[in-house]
């Protein structure tokens, strides 16, 4: 196949088939951009069973020559504001602090990291050996999209992201049901302990996890919650508020913020009860469209 070519048959090895439906869309519990509660229909369509991991991208690369958005220089004349040693290749990087800092300030754990990207995760001199299996991070929404038209499939709606995260569990607060930890086994990578500076890893795992090592939900899907946050295809409409959520980072380089936004969904490694009770199937999030960081992913629909 020609480098940038549609891979030459769509796949559905690896994806759940769901019928469509009607379904309860949002939640009235937790926080505003989730309200309200509707009736929400959804056609029949195909999912990945797990996030695109990064051997899953690496085949992609391989093929198409694809760059990253972390891996380009950002330009002067969208970041007009921006130090100009920031305008280097380079993406978001969450670093645990040595102790409690000001939460209202995502700037004490979010660093921008020049040389960070789907291969350096953590920064020049970092690599994904060892993690050819973990979800595939460092990729902006710009990455996602051509990796799902390389596959022949899509990005998937926040409604169809969200209605195959609640694996038909009406209402239930997370994907496998209400209670966080049943019978004390943890169901999702997430973040224990006081966020941002002490993570317990009740669950086993620091950072990303390999897809799949925590039970799928009643659709045999994995990783709906925790791990890392999903890009979907819609736009955020809701206006943003004065409070960021933990997993909320600030502009690819400061001096941002003109670009639009998509919805994320799913909660990631970083969300912690005490600060961001997101890993659950109602929850919403808005990141920049430029932005890439060690904690979003993605994964594909068939329709």
């Amino acid at each position: 196949m020609a480098p940038g070519m549609v891979a030459a048959a769509t796949s559905r090895k690896k994806m759940v088939t769901l019928p469509g439906g009607t379904f309860q869309m949002g939640s009235e519990q937790f926080y505003p951009e989730e309200r309200p509660v509707r009736d929400v229909t959804v056609a029949a369509f195909s999912i990945d069973v797990h996030p695109v991991t990064v051997a899953d991208f690496r085949r992609f690369v391989k093929d198409t020559g694809h760059v990253t958005w972390a891996e380009l220089a950002p330009r002067a004349e969208d970041y007009p504001y921006a130090e100009p040693d920031a305008l280097v290749p380079g993406s978001l990087v969450f670093r645990k602090t040595d102790g409690p800092v000001d939460r209202r300030d995502v700037r004490n754990w979010w660093s921008w990291t020049p040389g960070a990207d789907w291969r350096h995760p953590e920064g020049a001199g970092s690599n994904v050996g060892g993690r050819e299996h973990h979800p595939v991070t460092h990729v902006a929404y710009s990455d996602a999209l051509a990796y799902a038209e390389w596959a022949g499939k899509s990005l998937p709606t926040e409604a169809e992201w969200e209605y195959a995260a609640r694996g038909g569990l009406e209402g239930a607060t997370f994907t496998w049901g209400d209670e966080f930890a049943p019978r004390g086994r943890m169901m999702a990578n997430t973040w224990q302990g006081e966020f941002p500076w002490q993570n317990l890893c009740t669950d086993g795992y620091e950072g990303t996890s390999p897809v799949a090592r925590f039970p799928a939900n009643s659709y045999g899907l994995y990783d709906m919650a925790g791990n890392v946050w999903e890009w979907t295809a819609d736009w955020f409409d809701t206006p943003p508020t004065s409070t960021r959520a933990c997993c909320a980072p600030p502009p690819r380089v400061v001096g941002g913020e003109r670009f639009p936004r998509r919805v994320i969904k799913g909660g990631s490694h970083l969300c912690a009860p005490n600060y961001c009770l997101r890993y659950r199937p109602a929850a919403r999030q808005a990141e920049s469209v430029d932005t890439s960081t060690c904690h979003i992913g993605f994964r594909c629909v068939v329709r």
